[in-house]
Protein backbone atom coordinates (compact mmCIF):
# COMPACT_ATOMS: atom_id res chain seq x y z
CA UNK A 1 0.00 0.00 0.00
CA UNK A 2 1.49 3.20 -1.00
CA UNK A 3 2.08 6.08 1.56
CA UNK A 4 0.44 9.54 2.06
CA UNK A 5 1.79 12.17 3.85
CA UNK A 6 0.56 15.45 4.66
CA UNK A 7 0.29 18.54 7.30
CA UNK A 8 -1.34 21.35 8.48
CA UNK A 9 0.03 24.38 10.74
CA UNK A 10 -1.52 25.40 13.73
CA UNK A 11 -2.75 28.48 13.23
CA UNK A 12 -6.10 29.15 14.28
CA UNK A 13 -9.31 27.42 13.58
CA UNK A 14 -9.62 25.94 10.55
CA UNK A 15 -12.90 27.51 8.05
CA UNK A 16 -15.05 25.19 5.87
CA UNK A 17 -12.52 26.32 2.92
CA UNK A 18 -10.20 23.59 4.48
CA UNK A 19 -13.29 21.24 5.25
CA UNK A 20 -13.94 21.08 1.43
CA UNK A 21 -10.28 21.86 0.34
CA UNK A 22 -8.23 19.34 2.20
CA UNK A 23 -9.94 17.45 5.01
CA UNK A 24 -13.16 15.78 3.18
CA UNK A 25 -10.01 14.58 0.89
CA UNK A 26 -8.14 13.13 3.86
CA UNK A 27 -10.92 11.43 5.06
CA UNK A 28 -11.42 9.80 1.40
CA UNK A 29 -7.49 8.92 1.29
CA UNK A 30 -7.03 7.08 4.35
CA UNK A 31 -9.46 4.90 2.84
CA UNK A 32 -7.04 3.98 0.24
CA UNK A 33 -3.45 4.27 1.27
CA UNK A 34 -1.27 4.47 4.28
CA UNK A 35 -1.64 7.59 5.53
CA UNK A 36 0.52 10.20 7.78
CA UNK A 37 -1.39 13.49 8.69
CA UNK A 38 0.96 15.75 11.22
CA UNK A 39 0.42 18.80 13.10
CA UNK A 40 3.50 20.95 11.63
CA UNK A 41 4.00 23.48 14.30
CA UNK A 42 7.36 23.70 13.24
CA UNK A 43 6.28 25.46 10.20
CA UNK A 44 4.01 27.36 12.50
CA UNK A 45 6.83 28.55 14.19
CA UNK A 46 8.49 30.04 11.13
CA UNK A 47 5.81 32.61 10.89
CA UNK A 48 4.17 33.05 13.75
CA UNK A 49 7.72 33.04 16.73
CA UNK A 50 6.19 36.01 18.16
CA UNK A 51 3.15 34.37 19.45
CA UNK A 52 4.25 30.61 19.89
CA UNK A 53 2.49 29.92 23.27
CA UNK A 54 -0.58 29.81 20.79
CA UNK A 55 0.25 27.22 19.04
CA UNK A 56 -0.58 24.69 21.67
CA UNK A 57 -4.29 25.38 21.39
CA UNK A 58 -4.36 25.64 18.34
CA UNK A 59 -3.06 21.99 17.87
CA UNK A 60 -5.23 21.03 20.32
CA UNK A 61 -8.36 22.77 17.72
CA UNK A 62 -6.98 21.42 14.54
CA UNK A 63 -6.76 17.41 16.16
CA UNK A 64 -10.33 18.18 17.24
CA UNK A 65 -11.44 19.25 14.07
CA UNK A 66 -9.76 16.30 12.11
CA UNK A 67 -11.11 13.81 14.41
CA UNK A 68 -14.54 15.39 14.14
CA UNK A 69 -14.25 15.31 10.77
CA UNK A 70 -13.73 11.40 10.19
CA UNK A 71 -10.18 11.37 10.55
CA UNK A 72 -9.65 7.93 12.01
CA UNK A 73 -6.74 7.15 14.26
CA UNK A 74 -7.13 3.71 13.69
CA UNK A 75 -6.42 3.99 10.12
CA UNK A 76 -4.17 7.29 10.22
CA UNK A 77 -1.37 7.75 12.20
CA UNK A 78 -2.33 11.21 13.53
CA UNK A 79 0.95 13.15 15.22
CA UNK A 80 2.84 16.21 15.94
CA UNK A 81 5.73 17.53 14.22
CA UNK A 82 7.75 18.69 16.97
CA UNK A 83 7.48 14.99 18.80
CA UNK A 84 9.43 13.71 16.31
CA UNK A 85 12.92 14.60 16.07
CA UNK A 86 13.82 12.84 13.15
CA UNK A 87 11.97 15.70 11.04
CA UNK A 88 14.51 18.00 12.04
CA UNK A 89 17.66 15.46 12.14
CA UNK A 90 16.93 14.58 8.18
CA UNK A 91 15.87 18.43 7.60
CA UNK A 92 19.78 19.17 8.92
CA UNK A 93 20.85 16.40 6.45
CA UNK A 94 19.24 18.39 3.54
CA UNK A 95 20.07 21.27 4.57
CA UNK A 96 23.43 20.67 4.44
CA UNK A 97 22.76 19.48 0.65
CA UNK A 98 20.75 22.35 -0.75
CA UNK A 99 22.07 25.05 -2.30
CA UNK A 100 20.68 28.44 -0.69
CA UNK A 101 19.57 29.66 -4.53
CA UNK A 102 16.92 26.88 -4.52
CA UNK A 103 15.22 28.59 -1.44
CA UNK A 104 15.38 32.05 -2.43
CA UNK A 105 13.75 30.75 -6.28
CA UNK A 106 10.49 29.60 -3.93
CA UNK A 107 7.77 31.33 -4.93
CA UNK A 108 5.58 31.27 -1.98
CA UNK A 109 8.59 32.81 -0.28
CA UNK A 110 8.58 35.50 -2.86
CA UNK A 111 5.06 36.05 -2.14
CA UNK A 112 5.69 36.42 1.34
CA UNK A 113 8.12 38.86 1.14
CA UNK A 114 6.42 41.04 -0.63
CA UNK A 115 3.47 40.87 1.08
CA UNK A 116 4.97 40.97 4.67
CA UNK A 117 8.11 41.98 6.00
CA UNK A 118 11.14 42.07 3.96
CA UNK A 119 12.95 40.53 6.55
CA UNK A 120 13.35 36.60 6.17
CA UNK A 121 13.82 34.66 9.44
CA UNK A 122 16.07 31.51 9.00
CA UNK A 123 13.16 28.99 9.48
CA UNK A 124 11.11 30.64 6.83
CA UNK A 125 13.45 30.62 4.60
CA UNK A 126 14.65 26.87 4.71
CA UNK A 127 10.98 25.33 5.47
CA UNK A 128 11.47 23.90 2.32
CA UNK A 129 13.88 21.77 3.12
CA UNK A 130 12.05 20.89 6.74
CA UNK A 131 9.23 20.27 4.32
CA UNK A 132 11.31 17.85 2.11
CA UNK A 133 12.33 16.08 5.20
CA UNK A 134 8.76 15.91 6.84
CA UNK A 135 7.71 13.84 3.78
CA UNK A 136 10.82 11.82 3.12
CA UNK A 137 11.78 10.46 6.93
CA UNK A 138 8.05 8.23 6.13
CA UNK A 139 9.48 8.12 2.53
CA UNK A 140 6.40 9.34 1.78
CA UNK A 141 5.30 8.36 -2.06
CA UNK A 142 1.94 10.38 -2.91
CA UNK A 143 1.51 14.07 -1.41
CA UNK A 144 -2.09 15.40 -2.18
CA UNK A 145 -1.43 18.80 -3.64
CA UNK A 146 -3.49 21.93 -5.56
CA UNK A 147 -1.81 22.39 -8.90
CA UNK A 148 -0.38 25.80 -7.18
CA UNK A 149 1.32 23.56 -4.92
CA UNK A 150 3.57 21.56 -7.23
CA UNK A 151 6.65 23.97 -7.02
CA UNK A 152 6.91 22.39 -3.26
CA UNK A 153 6.78 18.98 -4.25
CA UNK A 154 9.33 19.44 -6.85
CA UNK A 155 12.27 20.75 -4.30
CA UNK A 156 11.29 17.76 -1.96
CA UNK A 157 12.13 15.38 -5.48
CA UNK A 158 15.48 17.61 -6.00
CA UNK A 159 16.24 17.06 -2.63
CA UNK A 160 15.51 13.93 -2.81
CA UNK A 161 17.68 12.91 -5.91
CA UNK A 162 20.28 15.21 -4.58
CA UNK A 163 20.63 12.95 -1.84
CA UNK A 164 20.53 9.76 -3.81
CA UNK A 165 23.56 11.00 -6.41
CA UNK A 166 25.37 11.19 -3.64
CA UNK A 167 24.55 8.85 -1.38
CA UNK A 168 22.65 5.87 -2.77
CA UNK A 169 18.78 5.45 -4.07
CA UNK A 170 17.65 5.86 -0.83
CA UNK A 171 14.67 8.16 -1.02
CA UNK A 172 11.25 7.50 -3.50
CA UNK A 173 10.79 10.78 -5.73
CA UNK A 174 7.42 11.61 -4.24
CA UNK A 175 4.62 12.23 -6.58
CA UNK A 176 1.66 14.65 -6.34
CA UNK A 177 -1.51 13.37 -5.70
CA UNK A 178 -3.41 15.91 -7.54
CA UNK A 179 -7.24 16.87 -6.00
CA UNK A 180 -9.68 19.05 -7.36
CA UNK A 181 -10.12 22.03 -4.68
CA UNK A 182 -12.72 23.72 -5.02
CA UNK A 183 -12.87 27.26 -4.91
CA UNK A 184 -14.00 28.86 -1.76
CA UNK A 185 -14.72 32.53 -1.84
CA UNK A 186 -14.61 34.51 1.86
CA UNK A 187 -17.32 36.83 2.69
CA UNK A 188 -15.98 39.34 0.64
CA UNK A 189 -15.66 37.49 -2.44
CA UNK A 190 -12.35 37.47 -2.71
CA UNK A 191 -10.77 33.38 -1.51
CA UNK A 192 -11.33 32.36 2.21
CA UNK A 193 -8.92 33.16 4.40
CA UNK A 194 -7.71 33.52 8.42
CA UNK A 195 -5.39 36.41 7.47
CA UNK A 196 -7.73 38.59 5.79
CA UNK A 197 -10.84 37.77 7.89
CA UNK A 198 -13.30 36.56 5.58
CA UNK A 199 -13.42 33.34 6.51
CA UNK A 200 -16.41 30.96 8.32
CA UNK A 201 -15.09 28.92 10.52
CA UNK A 202 -16.45 25.18 10.78
CA UNK A 203 -17.24 25.13 14.63
CA UNK A 204 -19.18 28.65 14.70
CA UNK A 205 -22.36 28.59 16.00
CA UNK A 206 -25.80 28.49 14.23
CA UNK A 207 -26.04 32.25 14.15
CA UNK A 208 -22.89 33.51 13.06
CA UNK A 209 -22.58 31.27 10.22
CA UNK A 210 -26.05 33.23 9.47
CA UNK A 211 -24.97 36.13 10.14
CA UNK A 212 -21.32 36.34 8.20
CA UNK A 213 -23.32 34.60 5.22
CA UNK A 214 -26.08 37.60 5.16
CA UNK A 215 -23.20 40.01 4.90
CA UNK A 216 -22.20 38.14 1.78
CA UNK A 217 -21.13 40.04 -1.71
CA UNK A 218 -23.41 38.81 -4.13
CA UNK A 219 -24.27 39.70 -7.88
CA UNK A 220 -23.57 43.35 -8.03
CA UNK A 221 -26.04 44.07 -10.91
CA UNK A 222 -29.08 42.56 -9.05
CA UNK A 223 -30.61 45.60 -7.16
CA UNK A 224 -34.00 44.07 -7.12
CA UNK A 225 -35.69 41.03 -6.17
CA UNK A 226 -36.78 40.78 -9.93
CA UNK A 227 -34.03 41.53 -11.43
CA UNK A 228 -32.66 39.11 -13.68
CA UNK A 229 -29.36 36.98 -11.72
CA UNK A 230 -26.01 36.56 -12.52
CA UNK A 231 -24.71 33.74 -10.98
CA UNK A 232 -21.53 33.12 -12.49
CA UNK A 233 -20.09 35.91 -10.60
CA UNK A 234 -22.29 35.54 -7.32
CA UNK A 235 -19.70 34.47 -4.48
CA UNK A 236 -23.17 32.67 -2.91
CA UNK A 237 -23.70 30.86 -5.71
CA UNK A 238 -20.54 29.51 -5.93
CA UNK A 239 -20.70 28.00 -1.85
CA UNK A 240 -24.15 26.78 -2.90
CA UNK A 241 -22.22 24.46 -5.78
CA UNK A 242 -19.28 23.55 -2.94
CA UNK A 243 -22.31 22.75 -0.73
CA UNK A 244 -24.05 21.11 -2.99
CA UNK A 245 -26.85 18.62 -2.18
CA UNK A 246 -27.47 17.35 -5.88
CA UNK A 247 -26.94 18.47 -9.21
CA UNK A 248 -30.58 19.37 -9.40
CA UNK A 249 -31.11 21.49 -6.73
CA UNK A 250 -27.72 23.75 -8.40
CA UNK A 251 -30.03 23.94 -11.97
CA UNK A 252 -32.59 24.99 -10.09
CA UNK A 253 -30.99 27.75 -7.77
CA UNK A 254 -29.39 28.72 -11.35
CA UNK A 255 -32.35 28.88 -13.42
CA UNK A 256 -34.49 30.81 -10.30
CA UNK A 257 -31.17 33.32 -10.17
CA UNK A 258 -31.59 33.49 -13.94
CA UNK A 259 -35.60 34.47 -14.27
CA UNK A 260 -35.34 36.97 -11.03
CA UNK A 261 -37.34 34.65 -9.25
CA UNK A 262 -35.11 34.00 -6.20
CA UNK A 263 -34.21 36.81 -4.04
CA UNK A 264 -30.56 37.42 -2.97
CA UNK A 265 -31.46 37.18 0.93
CA UNK A 266 -33.29 33.99 0.54
CA UNK A 267 -30.43 32.47 -1.46
CA UNK A 268 -28.59 33.74 0.95
CA UNK A 269 -30.58 32.14 3.98
CA UNK A 270 -30.40 28.89 2.15
CA UNK A 271 -26.66 28.73 1.64
CA UNK A 272 -26.45 29.35 5.35
CA UNK A 273 -28.66 26.23 6.30
CA UNK A 274 -27.20 24.17 3.74
CA UNK A 275 -23.70 24.93 5.88
CA UNK A 276 -24.97 24.80 9.08
CA UNK A 277 -26.07 21.16 8.20
CA UNK A 278 -23.13 19.85 6.85
CA UNK A 279 -20.85 21.25 9.90
CA UNK A 280 -23.17 20.75 12.75
CA UNK A 281 -22.26 17.10 13.61
CA UNK A 282 -18.02 18.46 13.56
CA UNK A 283 -19.17 21.29 15.82
CA UNK A 284 -20.49 18.85 18.33
CA UNK A 285 -17.78 16.41 18.30
CA UNK A 286 -15.40 19.08 18.71
CA UNK A 287 -16.70 20.32 21.67
CA UNK A 288 -16.84 17.05 22.66
CA UNK A 289 -13.00 16.82 22.15
CA UNK A 290 -12.48 20.00 23.30
CA UNK A 291 -14.03 19.05 27.02
CA UNK A 292 -11.92 16.58 27.76
CA UNK A 293 -8.65 17.03 25.59
CA UNK A 294 -7.01 13.90 27.37
CA UNK A 295 -8.18 11.98 24.40
CA UNK A 296 -6.57 14.21 22.16
CA UNK A 297 -3.29 13.66 24.37
CA UNK A 298 -4.26 9.51 23.57
CA UNK A 299 -4.79 10.25 19.88
CA UNK A 300 -1.24 12.21 19.66
CA UNK A 301 1.10 10.16 21.77
CA UNK A 302 0.08 6.90 20.11
CA UNK A 303 0.33 8.21 16.59
CA UNK A 304 3.86 10.11 17.75
CA UNK A 305 5.01 6.40 18.50
CA UNK A 306 3.80 5.25 15.57
CA UNK A 307 5.57 7.81 13.36
CA UNK A 308 8.70 8.02 15.32
CA UNK A 309 9.40 4.41 14.81
CA UNK A 310 9.11 4.47 10.58
CA UNK A 311 11.23 7.77 10.83
CA UNK A 312 13.72 6.06 13.25
CA UNK A 313 14.16 3.50 10.33
CA UNK A 314 14.72 5.92 7.89
CA UNK A 315 17.39 7.60 9.79
CA UNK A 316 19.12 4.70 10.60
CA UNK A 317 19.12 4.10 6.77
CA UNK A 318 20.08 7.55 6.20
CA UNK A 319 23.49 7.56 8.74
CA UNK A 320 24.45 3.85 7.39
CA UNK A 321 24.21 5.26 3.75
CA UNK A 322 26.21 8.02 4.73
CA UNK A 323 28.55 6.07 6.64
CA UNK A 324 27.58 8.54 9.87
CA UNK A 325 28.68 7.64 13.26
CA UNK A 326 26.03 6.41 14.99
CA UNK A 327 25.94 3.89 18.45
Amino acid sequence: MKRVVSGMRPTGLLHIGHLKGVIESWVELQEQYETFYFVADWHALFSKYDSAWEVKEHTYELVAIWLASGIDPEKSTVFVQSTVDEHLRLAMIFGALTPVGWLERNPTLKEMVRADDPTVNYGLLGYPVLQAADILVYKGELVPVGKDQIPHLELTRDIAGRFNRFYGDIFPMPKPLLREFPAVPGTDGIRMSKSRGNYISIVEDEETIRGKVRQMITDPQKIRKNDPGHPEVCSVFTLHKVFKESDEEIEQIERECRAGTRGCVACKMHLAEKINKAVSPIREKYKEYMADKSKIDEVIASGMEKAKAEASKVIREVEDAMRWFHI
